[in-house]
């Protein structure tokens, strides 16, 4: 018997499994479709409603930092760790906190650099006496016995390096003692291990610097900087006080370099072996200081600069010569002509190249190095015993002298020479002098680092505003020996008396 099954949808009874309800697949799938197109079910919008944009989620508190401990007053000085010589100074302070709070930031100590009075002549180093205290004990698990002294070639300074002395190995007791310096000559020091600078400030290790108006620590904000260029031609030399003292180069002698203390500073003043000077003061300085150039050749340019406290007037800028000085005493560059070398008793001559003489013109392709050369020709230096008599008694200087440097100037050669025995000197003969010859021939031969016996003259312009040693291409230099001193003293008798007036 057939019945109605499940809404209507025919099927026969009696099946292999009994009366059921079974329908066919479209119904299901149909069935399904209405069940995801019902409003509000949890499979999406119903069709032709407008789609629900999700909401951002609401961003995360940021988490609340802790706060920081505070520090407490700094609290007094401890006494100095050496009693003689320099020692360092310790003080503390204490981070205020609770549990809740961070430890503060920055270093709880500080330490100061302590200058007391120096110490007693015959005084064991500090590092040295540390490193005795070790003297005949037992070290390297072994009973041999040792004498140490400080060794400064080890990687960390401030650890406590000795020597073992007659052996070739040191040893490492630990650190230095705080204040120890960390090297010899050195300003800094060792504390807690480490090698700390002095700022101005006297505190180790704070970096404070003096700015360039000398302000501990300023911004430069006090003062005014000033950087120029002088190009002028006027005749100067040296460097001299307001009050007309030289400093350094003047009245015909050569400084040597190193500092000077001068207007309420140290100046330090160098060479360089290409001939190019410097002079560098921290200031400030409590007078005028005048510098003046011995202009031999055109002028390359002399840079300058320095700072000025703010308010003080400056240098006129219209000035082409911001460096105008008075006229020195003794000193200036020759003007033109060039007087002549009188050497004695010959007529007088004209020394060639002169510094004041502009070089001559070289044929096209030719440098001047290769004109000089081919002017020059063999050396003819004086020999025999006759022309050594000749030339000391007719020199004005006789002495044994070094050779520290030589430059080319213009047309002639200087020599800076040391002066080791003066034998013969007419006029003022200071220890170290520049020596001219009127060439760039190399003649004579004179070479840096040896010593020579040189016989020269005086030569002083018209102007009497050039006043120099000068060597003739064929002047008397040669290599001094013991035998070259004992032959000059010889000739010093052959040379005759001046007349009495």
């Amino acid at each position: 018997m057939a019945g109605w099954g499940c809404r209507g949808v025919p099927v026969p009874s009696g099946g292999p499994h009994g009366t059921g309800c079974r329908q066919p697949w479209w119904l299901l799938l149909l069935a399904w479709l209405s069940l995801g197109c019902a409003g509000g079910t949890a499979q999406g919008p119903a069709l032709g409603t407008p789609a629900r944009v999700p909401e951002p989620p609401a961003p995360a508190r940021p988490r609340r930092q802790p706060a920081r401990g505070a520090w407490g007053p700094w609290g007094p000085w401890s006494s100095c760790s050496s009693s003689c010589g320099d020692g360092v100074a310790l003080r503390t302070r204490r981070c205020l906190r609770s549990t809740e709070e961070e430890p503060c930031t920055g270093d709880p100590r500080q330490y100061r650099l302590c200058q007391l009075q120096g110490c007693p002549g015959g005084s064991v180093p500090f590092r040295a006496m540390q490193c005795s205290l070790y003297d005949n004990k037992p070290v390297l698990g072994t009973q041999a016995r040792y004498r140490w002294v400080p060794f400064h070639g080890a990687p960390n300074v401030c650890d406590l390096n000795c020597l073992a002395m007659g052996h070739n190995f040191y040893y490492t007791f630990g650190r230095v003692l705080d204040g120890t310096r960390c090297s010899p000559g050195s300003s800094d020091l060792c504390v807690g291990g480490r090698c700390l600078s002095v700022g101005c400030d006297g505190i180790l290790g704070s970096g404070t610097q003096p700015d360039a108006c000398g302000q501990c620590g300023g911004g430069h904000d006090t003062c005014l900087f000033v950087h120029r260029l002088f190009q002028g031609t006027d005749p100067s030399s040296a460097l001299m006080t307001s009050d007309g003292r030289y400093v350094l180069n003047g009245d015909w002698s050569i400084a040597w370099p190193g500092p000077y203390e001068v207007a309420g500073t140290r100046l330090h003043y160098a060479r360089d072996p290409d001939g190019t000077e410097t002079l560098e003061a921290p200031g400030p300085t409590g007078e005028d200081l005048h510098v003046m150039v011995l202009l031999q050749e055109p002028n390359p340019g002399i840079e300058y600069e320095f700072w000025l406290p703010r308010g003080h007037p400056q240098p006129g800028r219209v000035d082409t010569s911001p460096l105008r000085q008075p006229q020195p005493r003794g000193a200036g560059s020759p003007p033109p002509p060039e007087p002549p070398v009188t050497p004695a008793p010959a007529p007088p001559t004209k020394p060639r190249g002169s510094a004041t003489e502009p070089p001559p013109r070289s044929p096209p392709g030719w440098s001047v190095a290769g004109a000089a050369a081919e002017r020059c020709g063999r050396c003819r230096p004086p020999k025999g015993r006759s022309q050594r008599i000749w030339h000391f008694c007719q020199s004005d200087f006789v002495f044994q002298g070094q050779i520290l440097a030589q430059r080319l100037v213009g047309q002639e050669t200087r020599y800076e020479v040391e002066v080791k025995t003066p034998y013969r000197h007419r006029f003022p003969l200071v220890s170290r002098e520049y020596v001219w010859v009127p060439n760039t021939c190399g003649c004579p031969r004179l070479q840096e680092g040896g010593e020579y016996l040189l016989m020269a003259r005086r030569h002083v312009n018209y102007e009497h505003t050039l006043n120099r040693i000068l060597l003739q291409d064929n002047g008397y230099a040669r290599p001094w020996t013991p035998r070259e001193d004992r032959l000059v003293r010889e000739a010093a008798q052959h040379c005759p008396q001046p007349r009495p007036p």
